[in-house]
């Protein structure tokens, strides 16, 4: 298993250097014959923040590109299930990504609730006001 970083990613999706998407898309198609590409919740958070803020890539194709990555036979993720909860609270809310993700393994960890300030976040269940 190989773990991939943000910027492979965002290469391997956006295609937006020549010469890198090449590298990153050879990686992942050699990877892909002998083992499987690790992606962690962190590098997912990055992608949806580079996606957004630097590509202003609207939420919901956003949200149907990691769906199609968190289905594929070739990349693990650290719990798919976290991360299609938190997606499906991203399309529908106000908040970041990585807000939901944290309510996600939040409820994992047994939590009632988040304590924020985020006043986004408060109009929505598992959150609160410290």
């Amino acid at each position: 298993m190989i773990a991939l970083d943000t910027n492979v990613l965002v290469r391997f999706l956006v295609e937006d250097d020549a010469a890198q998407t090449r590298r990153a898309k050879s990686l992942i198609q050699k990877t892909q014959a002998t083992t499987t590409c690790y992606i962690s919740d962190v590098v997912v958070c990055e992608l949806v923040w580079v996606l957004t803020s630097c590509y202003r890539v609207p939420r919901a194709e956003i949200a149907e590109t990691l769906r199609r990555l968190t289905t594929s036979r070739q990349m693990t993720f650290d719990a798919t299930d976290r991360i299609t909860r938190a997606l499906d609270a991203f399309t529908a809310g106000r908040g970041d990504f990585a807000d939901y993700l944290l309510r996600e393994h939040a409820r994992t960890a047994g939590c009632e609730t988040v304590a924020t300030f985020d006043r986004v976040l408060l109009n929505e269940p598992g959150y609160s006001a410290p």
